[in-house]
């Protein structure tokens, strides 16, 4: 970690004090990414960007304010902070803005989550270049004699982050990042397009699967929809991707933040201890996956980092609690934001559950759609593979899901094997029964 961010953090708080704040936290944050794009064989697009950014909490008189500047000259902090203290004494009483007990942000051990590639800095433009080319040429190879455009991207990131505060918390955070990403567009029947893609995201270079995997995943992906259509509405099992399970669950996911609680705009208000799906659904939020995307050792407010059980053989056992929240609705603290998130795998793979199903849906990708923390109610356009015997037997598309989350999580009968790891909701293909699936 870089020795000017922690002093600057540690000389920001004292400013902060002595203009008038009784506590005040700031967070200091680097970054340097770089983004190449090919499309016709070429490169599209080369872009290079450092960001800096610090933001600082600021707790007066009972009032609170957070405020950011990407000026980091501490000149020009001074006058920042003054500001900024001035400006929060104007606002609204708020009793329950206050810095954590330090019972919830110490004891934290240091331990290596595999977040920074020790060879990051030997990646050159050259490297780059050569992903980039290698998974667009990939997806052309694969796309047949109907492609209308194919697109390739690589982007890699080294992020550095400081957190301190008047309590005297100091933490700090370093990793990288690498992402590969193709996509295809083909000609479809009449006017038509199909299109399609493929990523993978990693903290470290030798975690990618080969760039050539992944164009021929896109263009994989993109035949597969070709000839799509809406097929009668029917009541039928579907299997959820597993690159698309985190976003069916993040309907389900907002009913268990603090402020919807706080709000009644929760379905899962009083529900902790109930049950809110079937045996099969156990959702862990685990902060220590090594080289996982979310991993960390504490948390946006500096509560020391644990791993929870949050939805455990379909009983609710903890909701996503931040300290300002807990200290609203007098309840402990867990964590106001999830780290790894992740669904157990289970022992089949999708093709052999398919074949066990016989008639169903493997929706491949979302459209829109809109879920009522209130309610539960959801609403979502779908895409994806009819399949019939096990095998799949015509792309489908314009199709919806109108369910309720606390019934259609009851529905869940088998769980693949097929965790998806590029990302921070670590989730396998997840197959529920008995979904209506609307269409013609």
């Amino acid at each position: 970690m870089s020795n000017e961010l922690m002093d600057l953090a540690g000389w920001t708080i004292k400013e902060a004090r002595g203009a008038g704040a009784e506590e005040a936290r700031v967070r200091i944050f680097s970054n340097r990414q770089v983004e190449i794009s090919y499309r016709e064989r070429k490169p599209e697009t080369i872009k290079e960007a450092s960001t800096r950014a610090l933001s600082v909490e600021i707790f007066a008189m009972g009032r609170y304010s957070s405020q950011s500047t990407s000026d980091l000259r501490r000149d020009a902090l001074k006058g920042f902070l003054s500001n900024a203290v001035s400006a929060t004494r104007l606002l609204a009483e708020d009793p329950f803005r206050t810095l954590p007990d330090s019972k919830y942000t110490g004891g934290r051990i240091d331990r290596d989550l595999g977040l920074v590639d020790p060879g990051h800095d030997d990646f050159k433009a050259e490297d780059r270049h050569a992903l980039a080319r290698a998974a667009e040429a990939a997806a052309l190879a694969g796309g047949g004699k109907d492609i209308i455009s194919a697109t390739a991207q690589t982007q890699d990131s080294l992020s550095e982050s400081v957190m301190a505060a008047s309590n005297g918390f100091l933490g700090e955070r370093r990793n990288t990042t690498y992402a590969v990403m193709a996509s295809l567009t083909l000609q479809d029947a009449g006017d038509r397009r199909s299109n399609d893609w493929a990523y993978a995201v990693t903290a470290n270079r030798k975690s990618l699967p080969s760039p050539e995997t992944i164009g021929r995943k896109a263009a994989e992906n993109t035949r597969a929809m070709l000839g799509a259509k809406k097929l009668k509405t029917e009541t039928l099992p579907v299997i959820i991707e597993n690159r698309m399970a985190s976003w069916m669950l993040s309907g389900f996911l907002q009913a268990m933040f603090g402020r919807n609680i706080d709000q009644r705009q929760s379905f899962l208000l009083d529900k902790k201890d109930h049950s809110v799906g079937s045996r099969l659904f156990t959702l862990i939020d685990d902060p220590f996956v090594k080289g996982g995307l979310g991993s960390r050792t504490f948390d946006g407010d500096g509560m020391t980092a644990e791993k929870r059980i949050m939805v455990e053989n379909g009983v609710l056992r903890h909701y996503f609690i931040d300290w300002y929240y807990s200290r609203k609705l007098g309840w402990e603290p867990t964590t106001g934001s999830p780290s790894n998130l992740i669904i157990p795998p289970g022992s089949r793979s999708v093709s052999a559950i398919m074949k066990d199903l016989g008639r169903g849906i493997l929706i491949t990708g979302f459209i829109g759609g809109n879920s009522n923390p209130t309610t539960g109610d959801t609403s979502i356009g779908i895409f994806g593979r009819l399949f019939e015997n096990g095998e799949p037997v015509q792309a489908v598309a314009e199709m919806n899901i109108a369910d309720n989350h606390l019934k259609f999580w009851e529905r869940l009968i088998e769980v693949a094997d097929d965790p998806w790891v590029y990302s921070s909701a670590r989730m396998p293909s997840l197959v529920i029964d008995k979904v209506v699936v609307a269409g013609v």
